[in-house]
């Protein structure tokens, strides 16, 4: 009688440490107070705990079966209600627990069984805690207000933020619209990046970790992970959707017309910066509160959530940079590569785990591709300067287009200098550069050749003029507005002083070889030999003939330089001082020969005659030699005069 009395005391206090003790811990807890109870319990209770009883595994999985299906078989969320959502994680629990207290007995005859139909239960379980961790992150994400809005986002994960559709707004306000019923949110521009959103609520974040704990002990990890980052990567796609961004195709890119490609660029900029700045980073925080202490799951979710938007954004640069090398791209494809750049960084912080290598490496693969394509559009470049071809001239020796557009192209990149200098640093990194100039960077020496190859083009054109003088005008205009380009803007400070210098010698050069080729005939007839002065009727003959062709041979200069072009007013302005500097003071020596001359009068009638005077010039009353010589003064001064914006020499009345 008093064996079946200790008997029952046994089943107590094993029903009590079975219900008590979920580890060895607290089961030996109990043991020691029944001990103290009396000390003669403690063997032969400690014997019944070790004996396992297939009896009690069954008693123990029915009644956790009952609990579980009661949940399993709910149409309607579990975690619409927190109670049950507690009982259940509690039913789950104390499942996992059964499973691994007896899996060592797994081979047992009326074990196996027994703990098979419990993982399938448990498997049940992890296909419900999947949909209602699936549920909660939508349910989650729709339960924000819209109206919150944060530098422009919201600050919450709804799917309502977005860039502000304008600038222009003159309202502050944040909320549009006078009817209070019907106020409408907006989203102002972003301008500063150091944030973070919070995707989820709080709350909804605890129960998705109470979750993924249970699925990840369960040995479920992957599945939730999977759970997790198909909800997710719904709500980053409709992000980039909201901010303009379409899901395009390599081929799709590079078939658009250019101008719907740059404005796609602009999409894709803003997008990029938003989604490596704020929406990875908020997608990474999210990830590691919701697989708290599981680094793997969380680096493998992250990866999954992210892959699909990174890819997207990625492919659209990739198919910037190796689409078309044309010149007028250049602009755009920098702004793809500046940010890629200034983006690298962040991709480096953001996708830093195993699972994110591969992202990492396509981005710096693929922003070397656009570097790649910018040294290509300046081969390209070349190749156009190259390929213009000489065929007609430009009427009046004036600027030719291909220097106005190359001098503008290069002015314009240049307010890229230091992206520039990266990318063609980065170009010669590999090798020394075959094109050697004095100048310190790989840009310098880029510029340098591209002047080099325009300065050739420019001589092969000039070519086409059949007079020297004209040929010249032609390469003092180009050579002048090639210099003033390089001296007022970064060119300067890229080509340097001395190359400055040195192309602006040219243009004197050029100045000169105008006026030899052009007035030297007509300073020539000025010229009389020592032989042709003897006696007054030698002289009056030789100044009667060279009158006749320094009229003849001025004439014909103004004449032909009449519809010359010389763009730059103060090079106007120089021609105009220089020529009239050579030419008057030899005027005005060859008469000075004659003055004493006692027949000079004679001939005093054939220099009016000569002379084209206009009518309202007022006589001088002075001597005839003079007058004559005042005459002719003034007709130089006003053919001088008359170099302009659309002649050199503009017509006379002859």
């Amino acid at each position: 009688m008093a064996e079946n009395g200790e008997e029952k005391l046994i089943a107590v206090a094993r029903h009590i440490a079975k219900t008590l003790g979920h580890n060895e811990s607290m089961a030996d807890d109990i043991l020691q107070i029944f001990s103290n109870f009396d000390g003669r319990f403690r063997e032969k209770l400690s014997e019944k705990l070790s004996d396992e009883d297939p009896r009690a595994l069954e008693q123990t999985l029915n009644s956790l079966d009952r609990q579980i299906s009661r949940y399993l078989s709910a149409d309607h969320p579990i975690w619409s209600d927190s109670a049950d959502a507690a009982a259940f994680l509690d039913s789950v629990d104390d499942l996992l627990s059964l499973i691994q207290t007896w899996s060592s007995m797994s081979d047992e005859k009326h074990v196996g069984p027994l703990l098979d139909r419990a993982d399938d239960l448990l498997q049940q379980s992890m296909f419900r805690l999947e949909t209602e961790f699936s549920t909660l992150i939508e349910r989650g994400g729709e339960s924000f207000d819209p109206t919150r809005f944060q530098n422009g986002i919201e600050s919450a994960g709804g799917a309502n933020f977005e860039f502000a559709a304008t600038d222009s707004d003159e309202e502050n306000d944040e909320l549009i619209g006078c009817d209070e019923d019907h106020q409408i949110p907006i989203a102002h521009p972003v301008v500063n990046f150091d944030f973070i959103i919070d995707a989820l609520p709080a709350g909804t974040i605890n129960d998705l970790h109470e979750i993924a704990k249970r699925m990840v002990a369960a040995g479920y990890g992957k599945e939730c992970s999977h759970a997790y980052s198909t909800s997710r990567r719904d709500f980053l796609e409709e992000s980039l959707s909201r901010l303009g961004l379409q899901k395009l195709s390599i081929e799709e890119v590079q078939r658009m017309p250019w101008s719907v490609l740059e404005d796609e660029i602009e999409k894709w900029t803003k997008a990029t910066n938003m989604s490596l700045r704020i929406l990875f980073p908020s997608e990474r925080r999210l990830c590691d509160r919701v697989f708290f202490s599981f680094s793997s799951a969380a680096d493998l979710s992250f990866m999954e959530v992210c892959r699909g938007s990174t890819i997207q954004l990625l492919n659209f640069a990739d198919a910037v940079a190796i689409g078309s090398r044309a010149p007028e791209r250049l602009f755009k494809v920098l702004d793809v590569f500046e940010t890629l750049r200034d983006l690298m960084s962040e991709f480096e912080s953001v996708f830093s785990d195993q699972y994110c290598l591969f992202l990492r490496n396509e981005a710096v693969t693929i922003w070397k591709r656009l570097g790649e394509a910018i040294r290509g559009i300046f081969m390209e470049l070349e190749n156009l300067i190259r390929r213009d071809p000489a065929k007609d001239a430009v009427p009046g020796g004036g600027l030719h287009p291909i220097t106005r557009y190359v001098m503008n192209y290069l002015r314009a990149a240049c307010r890229s200098r230091v992206t520039l200098e990266q990318v063609f640093d980065e170009g010669s990194a590999g090798g020394g550069d075959f094109r050697r100039v004095d100048v310190s960077s790989s840009l310098s020496v880029q510029m340098a050749w591209i002047m080099e190859l325009l300065e050739s083009n420019l001589e092969s054109k000039s070519k086409i003029y059949r007079d020297p003088a004209l040929c010249s005008v032609f390469m003092m205009n180009n050579g002048r507005y090639i210099v003033q380009k390089v001296r007022d803007s970064e060119l300067g400070s890229l080509l340097g002083d001395d190359w400055i210098r040195k192309h602006s010698a040219k243009v004197r050069q050029y100045h000169v070889n105008y006026q030899r080729s052009s007035w030297n005939k007509v300073f020539s007839v000025l010229k009389l030999d020592s032989g042709s002065l003897v006696g007054s009727n030698g002289a009056s003959r030789a100044m009667k003939e060279k009158l006749k062709l320094f009229n003849m041979y001025f004439e014909e200069t103004c004449k032909a330089q009449s519809t010359w072009i010389i763009f730059d007013e103060q090079m106007r302005e120089e021609m105009r001082i220089s020529v009239n500097g050579n030419l008057s003071p030899a005027y005005r020596s060859f008469l000075g020969r004659f003055q004493n001359l006692s027949d000079i009068g004679k001939h005093e009638k054939h220099i009016s005659e000569s002379e084209v005077i206009q009518e309202a010039m007022t006589p001088v009353e002075v001597s005839d030699l003079q007058v004559s010589d005042c005459k002719i003064l003034h007709l130089i001064s006003v053919g001088l005069s008359m170099f302009g914006e659309y002649g050199v020499l503009q017509s006379f009345e002859w």
